[in-house]
């Protein structure tokens, strides 16, 4: 396997369990009485991702994608489900089993990238006429992403979107064929946004704060605020203020702004740096599949992950409207962490493939 990709993954996961239990071991002394609460659950998490991973990497993907059809109307089911659930903040984004909370937004992410690939490979898929493209990707992905929406989960669902209409942009299909679904997600999110009036706040928040952070929302501040704190070597591992009840989500969304203000700016960039190796050794074992099915299951994970990435870090530096998408497999969270983790492990299957030749 990419031995590369997997080490780099590795350190990955690693400063990430260092820095949950940095930026949370307050509140979670505070609001659990056990400064290890939130780190107990993340490496319980690890090690359901870890074992879940190494199915992945040693299974025929290929054989199996045929199954990606139930899959992904499993995963809708799940999506509906979400509904009956308790709220948590206000959202119904979780399905809960016992100690157990899922997220299936995450998880249908990548159910569609490995539905995509199966499908668009498929020779009798004549992606030249715009029936083939609209039925049955819209009805399907089109279903999910509105679950998303209501939930809601505007970030998770601009995240599906976007990997969707790049899949099916590297598969062939004209441009003309994508605005039939372009232009109508684009229209519901305006609608949405500006007429009845959702995340609209977040998002005059968000223009206010384009121009300066500190009169954004309280989230913008307190996270420009966080990474300013950090200078150029930060405060020290452990040692950050921002934690202490000022920051929100210091462990889960805002992590990034937690790294910055405990390991400076130095620690931001060895951050970065391993996320685009990860996003290289993606792209090449991408470039160096043998067939048209490894080629877009190799680009769809490492889309999904780079559109997050992407998405998190603007959120944090105030360069996107706040939404709440984790940082792949730094932030808290069970889902995000198994969908990381199996992302990476998709790749290191492809990588293996007869005919794959990039190292």
């Amino acid at each position: 396997m990419d031995k590369k990709l997997f080490y780099g993954a590795l350190c990955l996961l690693v400063i990430g369990m260092v820095m949950v239990y940095s930026s949370s071991s307050v509140m979670a002394q505070s609001r659990h009485g056990s400064q290890i609460y939130f780190l107990q659950r993340q490496l319980m998490w690890l090690i359901i991702a870890l074992v879940a991973g190494w199915v992945v990497a040693k299974a025929d993907l290929k054989k199996y994608s045929a199954y990606s059809v139930p899959l992904i109307f499993l995963t809708l089911i799940m999506l509906a489900l979400v509904f009956i659930m308790p709220a948590r903040n206000g959202s119904h984004r979780w399905l809960f089993l016992g100690p157990f909370s899922i997220q299936p937004s995450e998880i249908f992410k990548l159910v569609v990238i490995y539905y995509l690939a199966f499908s668009l490979s498929q020779k009798k898929r004549n992606i030249e006429h715009w029936r083939q493209v609209v039925f049955p990707y819209a009805p399907l992905i089109g279903s999910g992403i509105i679950l998303i929406i209501l939930e809601p989960g505007l970030g998770s669902a601009l995240t599906t979107a976007l990997t969707a209409l790049t899949i099916l942009f590297l598969a062939g299909v004209r441009v003309r064929h994508l605005a039939i679904l372009i232009v109508p997600l684009a229209g519901l999110a305006s609608f949405m946004v500006f007429v009845l009036g959702y995340k609209k706040a977040r998002v005059i928040d968000y223009l206010s704060a384009v121009e300066n952070p500190l009169t954004g929302s309280y989230q913008v501040k307190q996270a420009a605020l966080t990474l300013g704190a950090g200078n150029i070597f930060g405060v020290g591992l452990g040692n950050g203020r921002q934690k202490l009840f000022f920051l929100p989500y210091p462990h889960t969304d805002f992590i990034f702004a937690s790294i910055g203000e405990e390991l400076g700016f130095v620690g931001l960039l060895v951050i970065l740096s391993l996320f685009a190796f990860i996003l290289f050794r993606g792209i090449k074992i991408a470039l160096f599949q043998p067939d048209k099915f490894g080629y877009l299951l190799a680009m769809g994970v490492t889309l999904t992950l780079m559109i997050a990435i992407l998405i998190n870090i603007g959120v944090v530096t105030s360069l996107l409207p706040t939404t709440g998408i984790p940082l792949p497999f730094l932030s808290y969270g069970g889902s995000a962490l198994v969908v990381s983790v199996v992302s990476v492990a998709v790749l290191l299957n492809l990588s293996q493939r007869k005919g794959m030749i990039a190292r």
